[in-house]
């Protein structure tokens, strides 16, 4: 099987007046030499994994927001708190903090994917434009990057 290196897509007919692509078909997603096409359920799957993931980052971030706010408002009472407590609650602050942001870049790099199956440029390489490989984006959805580019990136680090 040949190799696809790109996924151009044309505009439905009469979509140039609202500006709206067709949605990709399943099998003009990107896979590397010898894999099977995406099917549609193969598709699907991948959508809707995204989306549910999506949706507990959202409630997760929602959640620690609001235990963030309940920290940061009993931060500033601190009356009466040894030099442990307040310590303590720093801590439990940063962490929580922490926390949040790294479940808002998952869920920017989940949406990411998600407009990239729309796109139809899911499984791109995005540095080298090369398919990353069906199996690849069934084990790591969220990946931008193909094996050989991500380990360039990680050598970089």
């Amino acid at each position: 099987m040949a190799t696809k290196k790109s996924t151009t897509r044309q505009p439905e007919p009469g979509a140039e007046a609202t500006g709206t692509m067709a949605p990709p078909h399943p099998g003009d997603l990107a896979v590397r030499a010898g894999e099977e096409p995406w099917t549609p359920e193969e598709v699907a799957e991948a959508r809707a994994g995204l989306t549910a993931e999506a949706d507990r980052l959202r409630e997760e971030i929602s959640a620690a927001e609001e235990a963030l706010t309940g920290l940061m408002r009993d931060s500033g009472d601190g009356a009466g708190d040894d030099q442990a407590d307040t310590g303590s609650k720093n801590a439990t602050r940063e962490h929580e903090m922490a926390l949040t942001t790294n479940n808002r870049e998952m869920l920017y790099q989940t949406e990411r994917a998600l407009r990239r199956i729309e796109a139809g440029t899911y499984g791109l390489c995005e540095s080298c434009g090369d398919p990353i490989g069906k199996a690849r984006m069934q084990v790591f959805p969220r990946a931008t990057l193909c094996v050989d580019c991500k380990q360039k990136q990680e050598r970089r680090l």
